[in-house]
C-alpha cells in the first residue's frame, strides 16, 4: 500500500526521518552525563517506546497514571510519572502498579507523601519519589531549598517510599524562540538545580537522579550538567513550533489530507480542527510552509496564486504541536519511501486519567 492510498485525514510518520531524529539525539547524548528518559505524552505509541528502549533509553517518562498502566502492560520496566498523583482512587492503582515495575512519581506535599506510604504499605510495594522543584513553570513543585529538604526527609522516614532525587523540568523555556534568552534561562536553571543538589547532599541526603530537560533546551545542558535524565519526547516528531525554535530535529509526523476543492488562489483539504491541533500556532503544509492557512472544523485551506494542485491530490500537514495532535488519532501509519510499512495503535490516545 502506498501513502496516497491511505484514507484521510490520517496520521503518518516518515520512518526514515524519525530514525534520523533518534540518531541525532543519540549523537548528542554520547558524551553527556545524562541519559534519555523520553516522554511518552509526545508519542502515546508503544511501538515507538520499544524503538527508544532498544536504542538505550534508561526508562520512560509519562504524564498520567493511565499512560503508565499502558506502558507497563506493554512490558516497560522503568516508568516515571512526571506528575503528582493525589486522588485516593488513583493512589490505590498507583500502589498496585508499583508492584509491577520500577515506578517513580513526583511529589510536592507532606499529605501526598503520607497517602502514598499508606497505600504502598497495604500493597507491599516500593515506590520511588522525586521531589519536584519549581524552576519557572509556576505550576507544581516546591519553591525553597528548605521545603525540598523537609519533603526529602519525610520520604526517607517512610518504609515503602524511596527518595530518588529532583524533578526540575523547565517546560516554560521549551518554545522560547529567542535563542539567547532560552540559553541564558536554561543556564540559570542549571545553576539553581546544582545549588539545590549540593544543599540537600550537604544535609546528609544523597540525590541519585536529577530529571528534566526538554527537546527545546537539551542543547544547553552540556557535559558538565547536573542532570542525570532528559525527558525530551517531541524530538522524534518535531513540529512547526519546534522548527520556529530552531531545534536540530526534522519533521517526521504529518497529517495526511486530501484536496477537496480548488478555486483561484485557494486549495481546500479535508483536515480541519478535528484532525490537527492549533493550541500553539497554525500548522503548515510540507513544501508550502510559506503559504497562509486557515482552518475550520472539517477543512484546512491554503492560499497562494501559484498553487498547482487538483482535487484528489494528497498533502502533508505538519502539526503545530505533535503532542496534542497525536492524541486525536487511534492509529499511526509508518511509511518509508512512500510505502506503508505498518500501522501501529496509539494505545494511550485519550488517556488523561
Amino acid at each position: 500500500m502506498r501513502i496516497e492510498q491511505i484514507e484521510t485525514p490520517a496520521l503518518v510518520a516518515d520512518l526514515d526521518v524519525l530514525e534520523k531524529n533518534m540518531e541525532t539525539m543519540d549523537r548528542w547524548l554520547s558524551d553527556k552525563p545524562y541519559r534519555l528518559r523520553p516522554h511518552y505524552k509526545s508519542t502515546k505509541c508503544p511501538a515507538i517506546v520499544r524503538m527508544q528502549l532498544s536504542r538505550g533509553a534508561k526508562g520512560i517518562t509519562c504524564a498520567k497514571l493511565s499512560e503508565a498502566e499502558d506502558l507497563v502492560k506493554d512490558g516497560a520496566e522503568d516508568v516515571l510519572i512526571a506528575n503528582q498523583v493525589t486522588a485516593p482512587e488513583k493512589i490505590a492503582r498507583l500502589s498496585y502498579l508499583a508492584n509491577c515495575c520500577r515506578l517513580s512519581v513526583c511529589v510536592d506535599s507532606d499529605k501526598n507523601i503520607g497517602d502514598l506510604q499508606k497505600a504502598c504499605a497495604l500493597s507491599g510495594a516500593t515506590l520511588y519519589c522525586l521531589v519536584e522543584f519549581d524552576v519557572g513553570m509556576d505550576r507544581c513543585g516546591v519553591h525553597t531549598f528548605d521545603e525540598f529538604l523537609r519533603l526529602a526527609k519525610h520520604i526517607g522516614q517512610c518504609e515503602n517510599l524511596r527518595f530518588e532525587g529532583i524533578q526540575a523540568y523547565a517546560g516554560n523555556l521549551a518554545h522560547e524562540e529567542n535563542r539567547e534568552r532560552r540559553e541564558a534561562e536554561a543556564g540559570k536553571v542549571e545553576e539553581t538545580v546544582k545549588a539545590l543538589k549540593k544543599y540537600v547532599e550537604e544535609n546528609g541526603i544523597p540525590v541519585k537522579e536529577v530529571s528534566g530537560i526538554s527537546t527545546g533546551t537539551i542543547k544547553f545542558h552540556g557535559t558538565d550538567s547536573v542532570y542525570t535524565e532528559a525527558q525530551a519526547g517531541s524530538y522524534v516528531f518535531s513540529d512547526t513550533s519546534y522548527k520556529a525554535v530552531g531545534v536540530d530535529f526534522e519533521n517526521s509526523l504529518f497529517v495526511l489530507a486530501t484536496v477537496m476543492s480548488t478555486h483561484e488562489g485557494a486549495v481546500i483539504t479535508d483536515a480541519g480542527l478535528k484532525s490537527v491541533s492549533v493550541d500553539q500556532r497554525k500548522p503548515a503544509f510540507k513544501g508550502f510552509e510559506q503559504y497562509r492557512v486557515d482552518m475550520s472544523e472539517e477543512h484546512c485551506a491554503i492560499y497562494g496564486k501559484d498553487l498547482q494542485l487538483k482535487t484528489g491530490d494528497k498533502m502533508k500537514l505538519i502539526p503545530s504541536h505533535c503532542c496534542t495532535t497525536i492524541n486525536m488519532y487511534d492509529y499511526l501509519y509508518f511509511v518509508r519511501g512512500g510505502k506503508v510499512v505498518c500501522r501501529e495503535r496509539i494505545e494511550s490516545r485519550g488517556k488523561s486519567l
